[in-house]
């Protein structure tokens, strides 16, 4: 009897290494100490000790239950990115800088070609980024998860000098709401989205005029990573008074995050076009409007707060990154909270 007669194949693991390492390397930044294998991964702050206060800001998620989508669709290259989008969305959101994403991959049995297919999407995403990949981890778990299986998370750290956190402190009425496209659903909803949808491989090959694409194509569709678009938005001289990642839970639970008491969140529906998707799956499940409003993002995946002269700049900065905008709404006085009409 020996470990791989158990269910672990520790060969397995090392092949998995090898081919990570291609698409680790891509990630790489002058910070990043050492070699890929080691116990732990290094990163130098010596760049950033310029900063007044340089403060830390972490985030760690997984792609919940998204990646039964991978498994039906046989396509496992995308939630990588799903799983990076998913942290470091929030350390942007804060005003961070994604500095290095370490990602847990659990499986019912190592196939390291799979295993090395998962690792380029979060290499493709940290690149989307500007993170470093600096370290991870694949668990084999015979017995408790099914062969076929496995579920992602990641970890990301990132920083920013404490006088440029974006707070929601500062927020006042008349601000205004620029709203950032979303590629879709993203990664939140989707146990939703399975009792709606029947997951066959007939069902998510099917294709939809109002789509433009198979079901399956829709749903998988990566979550767009919005570090780059931020960036460019402080980077033209405007200050994000407040910033909101639209996850689970939609607008009704993420919106007043970035308030603070005193003020409300006023978001007009029709300020831009709601997806398809979201119309498919609202008319399909039979899901009241305030349902959708709570589960997805509805087609905005951030949502940032500028005062109304930045506007135009802001929506200039977003489009330059490559993303589409909107104004969505404004800022108000009033009971803490998000009033959409």
């Amino acid at each position: 009897m020996d470990y791989k007669n158990a269910g672990v194949d520790i060969e397995a693991g090392y092949q998995s290494v090898e081919l990570m390492k291609k698409h680790i390397k891509g990630t790489m930044r002058p910070e990043v100490l050492g070699g890929i294998g080691g116990f732990s991964g290094a990163f130098s702050m010596e760049k950033f000790k310029d900063m007044e206060k340089p403060t830390l800001v972490s985030g760690t998620d997984g792609v919940g239950t998204k990646i039964k989508l991978a498994f039906l669709m046989d396509k496992h290259d995308t939630v990588g990115i799903d799983c990076v989008a998913m942290c470091v969305n929030d350390i942007a959101c804060a005003g961070g800088e994604p500095l290095f994403f370490l990602d847990y991959i659990a499986c019912g049995k190592n196939d390291p070609e799979k295993i090395a297919t998962i690792v380029s999407g979060v290499a493709e995403g940290c690149k989307q980024c500007g993170a470093a990949l600096i370290g991870g981890e694949t668990a084999e778990h015979p017995g408790l998860m099914p062969e076929e299986e496995y579920d992602l998370a990641g970890f990301a750290v990132g920083v920013v000098d404490e006088k440029d956190l974006i707070t929601g402190a500062d927020l006042k009425a008349g601000d205004v709401l620029v709203g950032i496209a979303s590629s879709g659903v993203h990664s939140n909803g989707f146990s939703l989205v399975r009792k709606v949808f029947e997951m066959t491989k007939e069902s998510l090959d099917t294709y939809y005029d109002e789509l433009g694409k198979t079901l399956g194509e829709t749903l998988i569709e990566p979550t767009i990573i919005y570090v780059k678009a931020l960036k460019g938005i402080r980077d033209c001289g405007v200050r994000i008074k407040a910033c909101s990642h639209i996850t689970g839970g939609g607008f009704y639970e993420n919106v007043p995050r970035m308030l603070h008491d005193g003020v409300q969140a006023v978001i007009k529906k029709d300020s831009y076009e709601v997806p398809a998707i979201f119309k498919l799956l609202q008319c399909k499940g039979g899901i009241d409007e305030h349902v959708m409003y709570n589960t997805y993002n509805m087609g905005i995946g951030m949502i940032v707060a500028v005062d109304p002269a930045d506007v135009d700049k802001t929506m200039e900065a977003v489009k330059a990154a490559g993303e589409s905008c909107y104004v969505i709404g404004e800022i108000k006085d009033g009971e803490k909270g998000v009033t959409i009409c």
